[in-house]
């Protein structure tokens, strides 16, 4: 398919990087097929995480063609940005068509990323995942790859008022080696293992920062079990459900 949308969009997206003193670090990208189809599954603590997981892409010449909420697609400017770019709109309500427009996009060789937990994770750890991931793979016959982004919270993230403008901060992508997903093993035993992987590959991140708390600082941006003011789980997945009963009170569709 013609990319004209994305190649430009990468190089607005360099010069942000540069015109802030961003430091983008990217570790394993080696681990992403340099053709043929591919699942990527990544962490989310970030409105901006589809960014960041899609520059390791870039980083073997790859395009990831990601997942993401219908509402994103219907917005007046992020809109003709993600159906330029070739991206795949999710309708919660009848997700077997994303599902098969995903299939069909691995089909076609390409790079496909998906946020396994649905949400982001307000506590920045890795929530309880979704099986879609995995049964991508396997259907798709294509390698599961996990992707840990940190650092983007800091800019944007659920609850939080933007901050795009911060100069300096430090963005870490972590790619971990592809997970082998026959179809002949159980798609929650591989989704258990996925997450795993992934919040080994997020406590890596979140370790190697050099973006760490001050002394005295409210550090909301971090884990909680590292010494962050951040949520912890428990009280992170009491928030979720609360959004998702005001959510129902107003008739509008979860979020899962």
């Amino acid at each position: 398919m013609a990319d004209l949308v994305y190649p430009p969009v990468i190089g607005a997206l360099k010069t942000y990087f540069a015109l802030t003193g961003m430091k983008v670090h990217v570790h394993g990208a080696e681990h992403i097929p340099a053709q043929g189809p591919a699942v990527i599954a990544s962490t989310h603590t970030s409105y901006l995480d589809f960014v960041f997981a899609g520059l390791a892409g870039v980083h073997v010449g790859r395009l990831t063609r990601f997942m993401a909420k219908e509402s994103v697609f219907t917005n007046r400017v992020s809109g003709p940005l993600m159906r330029g770019m070739h991206h795949i709109s999710v309708d919660r309500q009848a997700g077997s068509a994303s599902f098969r427009a995903a299939l069909t996009a691995l089909k076609q060789g390409e790079v496909v990323g998906i946020f396994p937990e649905a949400t982001i994770s307000r506590s920045f750890t890795v929530k309880e995942l979704k099986s879609g991931a995995v049964r991508m793979a396997q259907v798709g016959k294509a390698p599961l790859v996990p992707v840990a982004v940190w650092g983007g919270q800091r800019l944007m993230t659920k609850g939080r008022p933007p901050k795009l403008a911060q100069r300096g901060r430090s963005i870490l992508i972590n790619v971990g080696a592809p997970i082998d997903v026959p179809r002949s093993v159980d798609g929650d035993e591989l989704t258990a293992l996925l997450r795993t992987r992934m919040q080994e590959l997020l406590d890596d991140a979140q370790a190697r920062t050099p973006d760490q708390p001050r002394p005295g600082e409210d550090a909301w941006w971090h884990p909680a079990h590292l010494g962050g003011t951040a949520p912890t789980p428990a009280e992170a997945a009491a928030m979720d459900a609360s959004d998702r009963e005001d959510r129902i009170a107003r008739g509008e569709p979860s979020e899962g």
